[in-house]
């Protein structure tokens, strides 16, 4: 189990570091077996974040534990990516629903103010 996990901590580090290009001040969360309720990455405001950096996911699972460990403010979401291969992320319907709503209100609005 060593490897894997060194190999979910380089994960979480380098969502971290692709989420700070973006220009999110995010960084990995506390890793204490999930006692404190940290995500895995944190800094990312709204969003609970369960990083995986594996070839075989169980994506079931991983969205459970992200919906048991956010706060009733975050939305949860998974990030996940297998080697050579792109980020992805995946989150229930409504909240996905949430934020596209979100952000057509807000395109709204700065639409309005021209």
């Amino acid at each position: 189990m060593p490897n894997s996990r060194e190999k979910g901590k380089r994960g979480e580090l380098e969502l971290s570091r692709l989420l700070r290009d973006y220009g999110y001040d995010t960084r990995r969360g506390q890793q204490y077996c999930g006692s404190n309720g940290d995500a895995d990455v944190v800094g990312l405001p709204g969003i609970h974040i369960e990083a995986k950096r594996v070839e075989k996911l169980n994506l079931r699972a991983a969205m459970e534990q992200a919906k048991q460990d956010a706060s009733p403010e975050e939305l949860p979401a998974v990030f996940h990516r297998r080697n050579r291969e792109e980020w992805l992320v995946t989150m229930p319907f409504e909240s996905w629903i949430q934020l596209y709503r979100e952000a057509m209100a807000d395109a709204d609005q700065s639409g309005t103010d021209n």
